[in-house]
């Protein structure tokens, strides 16, 4: 006999907290330096704590925090940031397809809080055939958590900046690269996967130098062009279903968004 389960709003909101947590425990340290080499480089506790409450992009707030320090001007700023978040219309463009029945009331608060680590649990949970149409819940769980997690830990970088000169010199900043090697790890399953990543990392190296963080547009690029040009070499090795994170949750719904 087939064990049918149920799935509510809550359980899929709380499955999202639960898987998101080891790739927040990784972002933890990073948050924390942000928040004091905001205030190291000249911008106000108020100025650091609004940026993670409105941008919300860690990458993009060290590079604007950089820039600033550098006294470039804002036009400057916005750009290099909008470079470095393009990576977000991909990941936009992969969620899409679960995303379009969604109303805007959703989408535009989803959109604002998508993330590198929430994209990574979300796409897990769209691999999983079940029949639940309340998967946006457990989206919403993860980028909340995600969401309150950076607001904190610039609050403590913040406060803990005030009192450490260079904070950079801790190095904690290793903890953001483990956490991102680990998410894309876990997309590596095939050829053209493999040699989409490479071919990424290695553009990115040679690239670094290259003005207002083009090296990783370049990078993006390059990376996907070989991916689709081994997919189309190695017919047989089709893209696995990812599956970075096991949920024990069970839930089959019968609630509307």
């Amino acid at each position: 006999m087939t064990l049918q389960h149920t799935f509510t709003r809550w359980t899929e909101f709380w499955a999202g907290v639960r898987d998101t947590f080891p790739l927040v425990v990784g972002a933890v340290p990073f948050g924390i330096i942000f928040g004091a080499l905001a205030v190291t480089s000249g911008i106000s506790p108020s100025g650091a704590l609004a940026m993670s409450a409105f941008v919300f992009a860690g990458s993009a707030q060290f590079v604007a925090a950089g820039l600033f320090a550098g006294g470039a001007p804002v036009l400057v700023i916005v750009l290099t940031t909008l470079v470095v978040n393009l990576r977000h219309t991909l990941y936009a463009t992969a969620l899409a397809p679960h995303m379009k029945h969604l109303p805007q009331r959703w989408l535009i608060p989803l959109g604002f809080w998508l993330t590198d680590e929430s994209f990574v649990v979300v796409s897990a949970r769209h691999t999983r055939n079940d029949a639940s149409p309340l998967k946006h819940w457990y989206f919403l769980g993860s980028a909340i958590f995600m969401y309150t997690n950076w607001q904190l830990c610039t609050l403590i970088g913040i406060l803990v900046g005030r009192a450490i000169p260079n904070p950079a010199a801790w190095g904690l900043d290793f903890a953001a690269v483990v956490t991102f090697i680990g998410m894309l790890s876990q997309f590596v399953r095939n050829k053209p996967a493999l040699v989409s990543a490479g071919v990424a990392g290695l553009c990115a190296l040679l690239a670094h130098g290259l003005p207002n963080q083009l090296g990783l547009l370049v990078a993006a690029a390059l990376g996907i062009a070989a991916g689709m040009l081994s997919e189309a070499l190695f017919p047989g090795e089709q893209v696995k279903p990812v599956n970075p994170v096991q949920t024990t949750s069970a839930a089959q719904a019968k609630e509307a968004p």
